[in-house]
C-alpha cells in the first residue's frame, strides 16, 4: 500500500478534481471520436489517408476495440474491407517485423469479434514470418527489420504479444513455447532497466543503447504479459507488468497525470501513435489486476483529451494536455484508444 500511495501522489490533484467534476461519459466520447476517425478512411485502399502502414493497423485496432465495447458500432464492414483489399500483402507489404506484429494483433482482435477463422489464419501467417527474424546475434530475439540492422524492444515485445495471444486462442503449444522463449530472452536482454523502464533497443555489442523510453515500449509489454499469464496460468507475469506500468506512469506523466512522450511535436508520424498504445494495454492490465491507480490514470487522460485536445468535429490532436493544434489519423486514433480504454474500465 505504501508503494501504491507513493505512485499515486503525482496524480492525486487531478484525480481529486476529476471526482469533483461532472461524470464523463467516456463511451459516448469514444463513439463520437470513432465515427470521426472514419474521416480519414480510404474505402479503396482499405487504409487511412495521411498516415503510415503500421499506423493504419492501429486505426483498425481502435475501431475493433470500439466494436467490442459498443455493440451499436458498425465497423465490422470496415474490418472486412481492409482485410479483403490487402489480403495478399500482409507478409510482403513491409520490410519491418514490427509492422507485421501490429497487423497480427489487429486481426486477432477481429477474430475475437467475429470468430471468423480467416482473421486468425492471417495472424498465424504473420507470426510465422516474424519468427524467421529470430537471431543468435544477441543470443536470441528477433530483428526489427528484414535487412537485419537492429534488435529493438518493440519488435520483440510484439513478437511476444502475438505469440501469447495466439497461445491463448489456439492452445497450440508452439505459441506458448515461443512466448516463454521470447520473454526469457527479453527479460535478460538488458533493455529493461533496474527502474523498470524500457529503452529502445540494443547497440552493436548487444547492450542497452540508452535510447529514448517511449510510451509504446512501456505499453505493448503489458498486454503481452497479460496474455502470457492467461496462456500459462501463471500470475507472476502480472507482477512484472505492474512494475513496468507504474514506472511509465512515474516517468512519463506531467504534474496533472497526463501522459507525454519525451518528444511529441516534430517527431514524425510514428511517435504520434505511441501514447494510445500504452493506454490500450494498460486497460488490459487493469482488467487483470483491478489496480485502482491504473483506472484513475486512464480516466484522467481521457478527461484531458476531451477537454483540451479536440476540435468541434471531435478530431483529436497530439498533445493530450492541450492546447489542440491539428489532427491526423495517427494522433486521432492514438487519443481515441485512450478514450476507449477509459470507457472500458468505467463502472468497474
Amino acid at each position: 500500500m505504501a508503494r501504491l500511495s507513493k505512485y499515486l501522489l503525482p496524480l492525486l490533484g487531478s484525480f481529486v478534481l476529476s471526482q469533483a467534476a461532472p461524470a464523463y461519459d467516456y463511451l459516448s466520447h469514444a463513439r463520437s471520436s470513432s465515427d470521426a476517425l472514419m474521416h480519414w478512411y480510404n474505402q479503396g485502399t482499405g487504409v487511412f489517408n495521411g498516415t503510415g502502414w503500421w499506423n493504419s493497423a492501429e486505426c483498425i485496432t481502435a475501431l475493433a476495440d470500439m466494436q467490442g465495447l459498443d455493440s451499436t458500432s458498425n465497423f465490422l464492414d470496415t474490418l472486412q474491407n481492409t482485410f479483403e483489399i490487402n489480403k495478399n500483402v500482409w507478409t510482403t507489404k513491409s520490410d519491418f517485423y514490427d509492422d507485421e506484429g501490429w497487423w497480427a494483433l489487429a486481426w486477432i482482435k477481429a477474430y475475437d469479434l467475429t470468430k471468423d477463422q480467416k482473421y486468425l489464419n492471417v495472424a498465424e501467417q504473420l507470426f510465422d514470418d516474424m519468427a524467421k527474424g529470430w537471431t543468435t546475434n544477441c543470443n536470441g530475439g528477433i530483428w526489427w527489420d528484414k535487412d537485419k540492422t537492429y534488435v529493438n524492444s518493440i519488435a520483440n515485445e510484439l513478437f511476444l504479444s502475438v505469440a501469447a495471444h495466439l497461445a491463448s486462442r489456439t492452445w497450440n503449444i508452439k505459441y506458448l513455447n515461443w512466448a516463454v522463449k521470447e520473454w526469457q530472452w527479453f527479460e535478460k536482454s538488458g533493455m529493461i532497466t533496474k527502474n523498470n523502464t524500457i529503452n529502445d533497443g540494443l547497440d552493436g555489442s548487444c547492450k542497452n543503447n540508452g535510447f529514448t523510453v517511449w510510451s509504446y515500449n512501456q505499453g505493448v509489454i503489458l498486454g503481452a504479459l497479460v496474455e502470457l499469464s492467461k496462456a500459462s496460468f501463471d500470475d507472476s507475469y502480472l507482477v512484472t507488468a505492474r512494475d513496468i506500468a507504474w514506472a511509465a506512469i512515474e516517468t512519463l506523466t506531467d504534474s496533472n497525470g497526463v501522459l507525454h512522450d519525451s518528444c511529441e511535436k516534430g517527431c514524425g508520424g510514428d511517435v504520434s501513435q505511441f501514447k494510445g498504445i500504452f493506454n490500450r494495454n494498460l486497460a488490459q492490465l487493469y482488467t487483470a489486476t483491478s489496480d485502482p491507480g491504473f483506472k484513475n490514470f486512464l480516466e484522467t487522460n481521457a478527461q484531458s483529451i476531451w477537454k483540451n485536445d479536440r476540435d468541434s468535429q471531435n478530431r483529436l490532436g497530439l498533445k493530450w494536455s492541450g492546447p489542440y493544434s491539428k489532427a491526423d489519423a495517427s494522433t486521432h486514433s492514438s487519443a481515441l484508444m485512450a478514450l476507449i480504454a477509459a470507457a472500458s474500465v468505467q463502472g468497474s
